[in-house]
């Protein structure tokens, strides 16, 4: 397991940023989805919780084949997503990813925001990891380097201003003096519990959520024009009509999405009021197995090295057993949700 603290701070309010929140994953998902792959939202609903109060329950598939290495996707079935499970109980979320293919794999993010600039060193106090040892990054969404591929000039915020703010250009040290300001917190653990290849996964994993962390934030800001004169209702009607057309486009005809009026009972989806789990099957469903001819590739990214085969075959660990989300040059691996994307969103 290793765990990490980011801080993100923007030139925004916590309240401001309950709207904006919505509409970046919302429009990101959709950025991100295409022929065939990217995020289908299953399920959306108001949901109650014991301890937190009345929240909302997002559930997704990230469909991600092809942006698997082509190690990977030789041993992976063709249909292939990962499990987001989000519980948004503003300004508190906390976020999950799972796959049954891969039950030893889970990425679990729980989220807090506060109006300061990161400052507040004890936040996760009540968390089940405080104790727990941590690094603690702060990302910086106008200077902090951004991945290439992901890079447009109208979300670059060194010299992005708002119309309707009047916020903006970020000059170089802005969190010192930017009035207001806000901070999303998010600790994050990465679990991937296989012999010979967890520490390289699991850093390798934190580098891919730091990067969709940053250009979330980042589409936060830069779209600030379109959202910061919704309203809640809107912004919802917005993400429901958003999430449809995603949907269609990744080529998955469900029944229309409908933002349900009743809140769901906290037995309905279960799970500990403080920190809510999936529970994980250990075997694949026979439908994914893999053909038993499928020829094995051999490359692998150049981030992340394997074991020689002799090692691997002398401990026991198949070959191509890791697994991990990993953005080609064309795609972010996972879309914003409500805590990370932020939100992996929802920050």
């Amino acid at each position: 397991m290793l765990l990490k603290e980011y801080r993100i701070c923007m030139p925004l309010t916590v309240e401001e940023y309950r709207i904006g929140q919505l509409y970046m994953i919302s429009k990101h998902s959709h950025e991100q989805s295409d022929r065939g792959e990217g995020v289908e939202v299953v399920q959306n609903e108001p949901f109650e919780d014991p301890a937190h109060g009345q929240g909302q329950f997002t559930e997704k598939r990230v469909y991600l084949n092809s942006k698997l290495p082509s190690w990977a996707r030789a041993v992976v079935p063709n249909i292939f997503y990962v499990t987001e499970k989000a519980w948004n109980y503003y300004p508190y979320t906390i976020t999950e990813y799972t796959c049954s293919f891969l039950p030893k794999f889970s990425i679990h993010i729980e989220t807090k925001y506060e109006d300061n600039k990161g400052s507040n060193d004890n936040i996760f106090s009540e968390s089940e990891n405080k104790d727990q040892e941590r690094e603690v990054c702060f990302v910086d969404i106008a200077y902090d380097e951004i991945p290439e591929r992901y890079y447009k000039e109208s979300e670059d915020l060194r010299y992005f201003k708002s119309e309707k703010t009047s916020r903006g250009m970020l000059q170089e040290g802005w969190r010192d003096n930017q009035e207001p300001i806000m901070c999303s917190y998010k600790l994050v653990t990465v679990k991937f519990e296989v012999w010979g290849l967890q520490t390289r996964v699991e850093q390798f994993v934190h580098k891919v959520v730091r990067d969709v962390l940053l250009l979330g934030h980042r589409q936060a800001f830069a779209w600030v024009d379109e959202w910061i004169d919704m309203t809640m209702d809107e912004v919802r009607e917005y993400e429901r009509t958003i999430q449809e057309a995603t949907n269609e486009k990744i080529g998955i005809f469900p029944p229309s999405i409908s933002i349900s009026e009743m809140p769901l009972s906290s037995c309905t989806l279960s799970g500990p009021a403080s920190a809510p789990t999936t529970p994980l099957c250990t075997d694949a469903p026979e439908f994914l197995s893999v053909p038993k001819d499928r020829a094995r590739k051999k490359s692998a990214p150049e981030t992340l090295t394997l074991p020689d085969a002799t090692t691997q075959n002398h401990s026991g660990v198949p070959q191509g057993s890791m697994l991990v989300p990993v953005p080609n040059q064309n795609h972010s691996p996972w879309p914003s949700s409500d805590s990370d994307q932020a939100e992996l969103g929802g920050e």
